[in-house]
């Protein structure tokens, strides 16, 4: 199966290495550069103005004015996913509790931002399906429960505990919704969100926003956001131009 581009932006103060990230991509494949910005304010207001849907930054750590640990901490939480490039080791755990895809320390190799760019692609793109569940273990303050996935129309993360919303009502659980991704059918799921998991067969109507996203109404009401990219790949996944 071919690969989908990915859509890249280089941010990073110094012309030589923005050349040699250019120089890298161009021989990996499906990579699409986007562009290059030179400083953190600078990618910030490319992304504001939202004409281009870049999936990627590949994002310094020090420049100057807003480091690219600042920006990140600024994106949106539909925003592009951040791979750092950066010679200093020191800030790799505060670039992981923004949400990083990867840290990548200079001088970088291919072979290294090959597998980065593969981890954001694995969040971008469908997964590959697993073995049949008939059962899902949800750990709850009640015990565990053993939730029948088609059962689960979504699952939404309040920056707490996840929401499991099901047909019987809502569960709470501490697992993540990376966990409940991994382990849930990949024929019936998809990630439409950083907080937010659907279960396509329960999707009642697509609303399209603003922002390239949409609204998804589910069964009873409910709503959840579907985030520009995950728009781009759910579009790609129901053969919707």
């Amino acid at each position: 199966m071919p690969l989908f581009p990915l859509k890249i932006l280089i941010v990073d103060d110094e012309e030589l290495a923005r050349r040699r990230l250019h120089r890298l991509l161009g021989e990996l494949p499906g990579c699409e550069i986007l562009g290059e910005c030179a400083s953190g304010q600078e990618a910030l207001a490319l992304l504001a103005r939202g004409d281009l849907e870049i999936d990627v930054l590949l994002l310094d750590v020090r420049m100057p004015g807003l480091g690219g640990l600042e920006a990140a901490a600024l994106l949106p939480e539909d925003g592009p996913y951040v791979i750092f490039t950066t010679a200093h080791a020191e800030h790799a755990l505060a670039a992981f509790d923004l949400g990083a895809v990867d840290y990548l320390l200079k001088p970088i190799e291919a072979v290294r931002l090959g597998r980065a760019l593969e981890r954001a692609r694995h969040r971008l793109g469908p997964r590959q399906p697993p073995g049949e569940l008939h059962r899902l273990p949800v750990s709850t303050r009640a015990g565990i429960v053993l939730l029948d996935p088609r059962a689960l129309t979504h699952a939404l993360f309040d920056g707490a505990l996840v929401t499991l919303h099901t047909a019987s009502g809502p569960l709470l659980t501490e697992q993540s919704l990376q966990e409940l991704e991994d382990r849930l059918p990949a024929a019936l799921f998809e990630r439409v969100h950083r907080r937010a998991l659907v279960n396509l067969e329960k999707i009642e109507r697509l609303e399209p926003q603003e922002t390239g996203g949409y609204i998804a109404r589910m069964p009873g009401g409910a709503e959840v956001p579907i985030a520009r990219q995950a728009a781009r790949r759910l579009r790609r996944r129901l053969g919707l131009t």
